[in-house]
C-alpha cells in the first residue's frame, strides 16, 4: 500500500510539473511602424495588431502583444518569450535562417525621405560616383540591411542607427543626416506630421512581409497560414489594410 501511494504522488508531482497549454497568442511587435503597429493613447493599434488579433480568434486563442525593441523580435521568438512576430517585418534569407516566416500578408517598399532642398533626387544619387552621403534608419531593418549591403559596406555612405523611424527622421529634421530609408507606409506619416520633408517618387526597394515563428513551431506555423488564407479569402484582411491604407488614397482614420 505504501509502494502504491508513493506510485500516485510521484506521478501527481510529474502531472503538474508539466505547464499547461498556452491559450493566449503573444505577438512580439515594435510600435513605432504606423500604420502597421502604433500607440493610440496606450492602446497599441494598426494593421497587423488587427490581423493578428483575427487570426487568434479564428484559431481559439486569447491574444496579447508585446512591444520592444525591432531588434529583440526575432529573440523574442527564438527563445519562446512570444509566440509570433509581426512589425512589417521583411523576409529576407538571413532572417530566414533564424526563424521561419508565414506565407506574405502585404507588400510594402523602402523610400527615400529628404528635405525639400535636398540634392538627393532619386536613389540613384546615393549610388553615385564619389556619393557619401550621410543616411537615417531604424536598427535592423531592411532599411539598415540594404544601405549597409548596397552603400555602407561598399564605402559609399555612414549608415546612422536609429531606435526607431520617429528618431531617425527627427536627425533629418535637425540636419544631423542627408536622407532617411524607411517603409513607404510609415514614412507618409512622418512626412505629413514634420515641414519641409518629402519622399522621393522612386522606391529604394519593394519587399514583402510576414509573420515570424520559432524554427521548430511548425504546428502554429501551419494554422497561422491556414487561418491567414481563410480571412484574406473571405476579406477580413483586405478590409483591415484597406482601412489603414485606402486604395482611394484618402487618410485613413
Amino acid at each position: 500500500m505504501k509502494k502504491l501511494i508513493a506510485l500516485v504522488l510521484s506521478l501527481m508531482l510529474v502531472l503538474c510539473a508539466v505547464p499547461a497549454l498556452a491559450d493566449t497568442l503573444t505577438m512580439a511587435t515594435n510600435a513605432s511602424f504606423p500604420p502597421y503597429e502604433y500607440y493610440d493613447g496606450e492602446e497599441i493599434v494598426g494593421i497587423d495588431v488587427e490581423i493578428a488579433a483575427a487570426i487568434a480568434a479564428k484559431l481559439g486563442y486569447d491574444f496579447a502583444v508585446d512591444d520592444m525593441e525591432f531588434d529583440s523580435i526575432i529573440p523574442a521568438i527564438q527563445s519562446g518569450k512570444d509566440s509570433f512576430g509581426m512589425a512589417g517585418m521583411t523576409v529576407t534569407e538571413e532572417r530566414a535562417q533564424l526563424v521561419s516566416f508565414s506565407d506574405s500578408y502585404a507588400t510594402g517598399k523602402q523610400v527615400i525621405i529628404v528635405k525639400e532642398d535636398s540634392p538627393i533626387t532619386s536613389v540613384d544619387d546615393l549610388m553615385a560616383e564619389g556619393a557619401m552621403f550621410t543616411i537615417g534608419v531604424q536598427v535592423s531593418t531592411t532599411g539598415d540591411l540594404y544601405t549597409t549591403w548596397d552603400l555602407e559596406d561598399e564605402g559609399k555612405a555612414v549608415i546612422n542607427r536609429y531606435p526607431n523611424g520617429n528618431e531617425a527622421v527627427m536627425a533629418l529634421v535637425a540636419g544631423k543626416i542627408d536622407c532617411v530609408v524607411i517603409d513607404n507606409e510609415p514614412a507618409k506619416a512622418y512626412v505629413a506630421a514634420n515641414e519641409g520633408l518629402k519622399i522621393l517618387e522612386t522606391e529604394y526597394v519593394v519587399e514583402q512581409y510576414a509573420a515570424c515563428f520559432k524554427k521548430d513551431n511548425t504546428e502554429l506555423l501551419e494554422k497561422f497560414n491556414q487561418a491567414l488564407k481563410e480571412l484574406t479569402d473571405d476579406g477580413t484582411i483586405p478590409a483591415i489594410i484597406e482601412k489603414y491604407i485606402p486604395s482611394n488614397g484618402a487618410a485613413a482614420e
